[in-house]
């Protein structure tokens, strides 16, 4: 715990029907949740709207209609928010001639702590930077100022904490670590947001989810219950083998199978569990005597996975 503060009061954002244009661009459309204490993952495509809603939350953004308040407090416009608020942009904005210490100790003067070089050394600790505190930033891996980047962030032990795409450039092993990190953080009652296009990162993270897409609000709630409706939606595949035909009327009688289509670019299958049909497959081509030469999943993009978490 930073010395700064033996406590931290819960934080929370919230945003009510919160729009946000460019002209004629629409990059968030009417998004509306409330975050409280623990880990929330904000998951979907890159171009999806993450960042501008992070930008709003930290009051760097306004909303072009909506609120969005911070402890119940607007965050446009109000500095004060920034005491209980820390922020880890996705793009990069640090001079290379610092170390982590310069950049970390000047952090914890910009917010005015009593006691800044202990806070520093604190927060500089808490993501394992110790050993390279001293040493020029520009001799970093990307990973490594990724992790200076979060320790200014945390210097003033914020009780919110907005971050966009954290894991950007980091090892596996610092990416464990910084999960470990964020989880610590959630369990000692701070409100953690962090925005990812990755699936994986959100589930070894984040037990809510917020799914935004094309600006809109397109699944809230539960990990499990979002994992299983992007699990259970229908497959598209695009198979190639010695006999299509054969193979398609054979296709036809699969229990998975919702639609099989011929046409000369190959074979097109529709299927309504991912597992059992793939499954199936080999077994079926073997029985008639047919070999698969390839199968490819036709629509397992992030994009068309959000899609149907729309239209759902």
């Amino acid at each position: 715990m930073s010395p700064e503060r033996r406590s931290e009061a819960a934080g929370s954002v919230e945003c009510k029907g919160v729009s946000r244009w460019y002209g004629n661009v629409v990059a968030v459309n009417d998004v509306t949740m409330t975050l409280g204490p623990g880990v929330t993952g904000l998951l979907g495509p890159n171009g999806a709207g993450k960042t501008t809603v992070l930008h709003m939350m930290a009051g760097f953004l306004a909303p072009s209609r909506g609120e969005v308040l911070v402890d119940g407090r607007p965050a446009w416009r109000n500095p004060a928010i920034y005491a209980q608020l820390g922020l880890v942009s996705e793009r990069e904005a640090v001079h290379g001639f610092l170390s982590a210490w310069d950049f970390v100790l000047a952090s914890a003067k910009l917010h005015r702590l009593a006691q800044p070089e202990p806070a520093a050394r604190w927060a500089i600790d808490l993501v394992g930077l110790a050993d390279a505190q001293h040493r020029r930033m520009d001799t970093y891996s990307k990973g490594m100022r990724q992790r200076a980047r979060v320790a200014a962030a945390l210097v003033h032990s914020p009780s919110v904490l907005l971050l966009d795409e954290p894991f950007n450039g980091m090892d596996p092993r610092q990416r464990l670590q910084m999960m470990d990190l964020l989880h610590d953080m959630g369990e000692q009652g701070r409100t953690v947001l962090f925005s990812s296009h990755i699936l994986e990162e959100v589930e070894q993270v984040s037990g809510t989810v917020q799914v935004i897409v094309a600006g809109r609000l397109a699944a809230s709630g539960d990990y499990r219950t979002i994992r299983r409706l992007m699990t259970n939606r229908p497959h598209v595949f695009t198979v190639h083998s010695s006999d299509d035909r054969r193979l398609a009327v054979a296709l036809m009688g699969e229990a998975s199978v919702n639609g099989v289509e011929l046409d000369r670019a190959g074979l097109t299958v529709r299927a309504g569990d991912y597992g059992t049909f793939t499954r199936a497959l080999p077994k079926i081509a073997r029985d008639q005597q047919v070999r698969v030469r390839r199968l490819l999943p036709a629509d397992e993009s992030l994009e068309s996975v959000f899609s149907y978490l729309v239209e759902s």
